[in-house]
């Protein structure tokens, strides 16, 4: 996995659920390329047709509330994008972002300064985050070297497929 990623900026604010991030009327699959088209459409109709793959999505606190449902991440990254930087999240979509392979990063003061728009770059090994349209630098907590396996595996069924497979 590339472990500098480098895309436009979504923007999106507090509280962005698991329903708007993936509306529940498209939850009979479980399939990234279904559901991608759908992603973020109840608050953002132009998402699914600009967002481009490498693209960052910024966001605000509590980001993915709601249900626990994978969906959620797996359509985000299913869209293209290839990472999150939040002021917060809720507690279920962090854990299903690392179970598919999304790398998440939370940090406050980068989450709010980055606009619609700005060329980001995430550096997955060392946590730093730059809005290169700003020319700012923030840096996150990157995850652990076991984490950065499991994401860079594509998520933790693969992971585990690779480790069955080398024993």
């Amino acid at each position: 996995m590339n472990t500098i990623l480098n895309g436009k900026a979504w923007k999106y604010g507090d509280n962005v659920d698991t329903d708007v991030i993936i509306p529940a009327r498209y939850l009979s699959t479980s399939a990234p390329e279904e559901l991608a088209p759908h992603c973020m459409e109840d608050i953002d109709e132009a998402f699914a047709k600009g967002v481009r793959k490498g693209d960052v999505l910024a966001a605000g606190s509590n980001f993915g509330c709601g249900s626990s449902r994978e969906h959620a991440p797996i359509a985000i990254a299913g869209a293209g994008i290839s990472c999150v930087v939040a002021a917060s999240y809720a507690r279920i979509f962090f854990r299903n972002a690392i179970n598919v392979g999304l790398p998440i990063f939370e940090c406050p003061e980068a989450a709010e300064a980055i606009e619609k728009g700005d060329l980001v770059e995430v550096n997955l090994d060392t946590g730093a985050i730059t809005d290169k349209t700003k020319n700012k630098t923030w840096t996150a907590r990157p995850f652990p070297p076991f984490l950065r396996e499991l994401i860079g595996a594509g998520g933790l069924v693969p992971w585990v497929r690779k480790q069955l497979r080398e024993e």
